[in-house]
């Protein structure tokens, strides 16, 4: 794929500021688990912490091959920055879908002042099956009143304000589900226990927890009953840009290995001269080159309004997450003994990864939805 000289320029900028802000703090990011302000505040500034917010709103409103482009390089800084900010376009992504103009202004003051967005949808008895929402939203009047328990949500203790998938009908099952703006000061919003994970620790991650909370009807994102389908289309641009992220992973990794394997010996030469250690790195090579491709495949197919871009961004997102575990298990591979200390990044990087087969739905929910597709583009005679 070629790209034009801004998307270049974009690309460019983003690797500056992934090398300049976030790799020197990458490892105290990791063990602490603190957002740095300063740093976020840059990247405010910089338009990147929701980069599909469109420009007459304060936005960059960039297309998703340029977005992608973007979300690899600050991935391969840091990959728990990289889901604090694009937790930002999930969350505003409903809004731009199917939000009305104060709606969609209500988040852009947010963003672009430096706030938070958080996109709640799982809960914990309904990960990959969205449509067996347990959290209700009951209209009052000229109110709905929502109760119900979210998990696993990103930003959720930083949120200034939320996307909620709730059941506003529960005889209609996923037809019967709807989207709400719910603002953190509400009453009756709060955050459950502080998730300690394995990896992206700079990312936050909590319950949202709703109590009789109240928000106006106006809250009402789209229609009543189309909250599946908005989650949808949500997932289908955000799984595309969690490939790309994913991508930037592998990308730090690789780069690791290879440079430390031209300086490490053994035998009486640099281990990259020995065939086994040169087979490790193609093949990280070749895996990596094949993921970004397709990433880049599926965002342009969504730029397009592709028929194909369904299939296309859960196979992106399904191929990413297992090729980068593999590429960081080769460079922990390729550094020995070394790569299991804390002491290199690339033990690190390998923690970040894991995550990748799991949010954004399962890589086995991907493998329904891939062969949905690909059952419906060949039917039988």
């Amino acid at each position: 794929m070629r790209f034009t000289e801004d998307q270049l320029s974009l690309q460019q900028m983003a690797r500056e500021f992934a090398e300049k802000e976030l790799m020197p703090r990458a490892a105290e990011m990791d063990i602490d688990g603190e957002l740095p302000m300063d740093v976020y505040q840059k990247a405010v500034d910089m338009s990147l912490t929701c980069l599909d917010l469109p420009e007459e709103y304060g936005g960059a409103g960039l297309d998703m091959v340029t977005t992608c482009l973007i979300r690899e390089e600050i991935s391969r800084g840091d990959s728990g920055f990289s889901i604090t900010i694009g937790s930002n376009s999930l969350g505003f992504k409903p809004v731009g879908i199917a939000g009305n103009e104060e709606q969609k202004q209500h988040f852009a003051d947010i963003i672009t002042r430096g706030g938070f967005c958080a996109f709640a949808i799982t809960e914990p008895g309904s990960g990959s099956d969205a449509a067996s929402t347990a959290t209700t939203a009951v209209k009052v009047g000229d109110e709905y009143i929502i109760n119900g328990r979210k998990c696993f949500i990103t930003n959720a203790e930083r949120a200034d304000v939320y996307t909620v998938l709730a059941t506003t009908d529960k005889t209609k099952g996923a037809r019967g589900l709807s989207m709400f703006i719910v603002d953190r000061d509400t009453p009756g919003v709060s955050t459950g226990k502080h998730e300690d994970k394995m990896g992206i620790r700079v990312s936050n991650t909590a319950d949202v927890i709703f109590e009789d909370v109240h928000i106006p009807a106006k809250n009402l994102i789209g229609q009543e009953g189309k909250g599946f389908k908005i989650a949808m289309q949500t997932l289908e641009k955000g799984r595309v840009i969690t490939g790309a992220a994913a991508v930037g992973i592998g990308r730090a990794a690789l780069e690791y290995a290879t440079k430390y394997a031209q300086v490490r010996k053994t035998m009486g030469k640099p281990i990259c001269e020995h065939g086994q250690i040169q087979a490790l790195i193609a093949d990280m090579g070749i895996e990596l080159e094949a993921a970004r491709q397709l990433v880049l495949a599926a965002a342009d197919a969504i730029d397009h309004n592709d028929p194909n871009k369904g299939k296309l961004s859960a196979m992106s997102k399904c191929f990413a997450a297992e090729v980068i575990e593999r590429v960081c298990s080769h460079a922990i591979q390729i550094l020995g003994g070394y790569g299991y200390m804390r002491d290199y990044p690339v033990e690190k990087l390998y923690r970040d990864a894991r995550i990748y087969q799991i949010f954004e739905g399962t890589n086995q929910i991907q493998r329904l939805v891939i062969a949905r597709h690909m059952l419906q583009e060949n039917p039988a005679d």
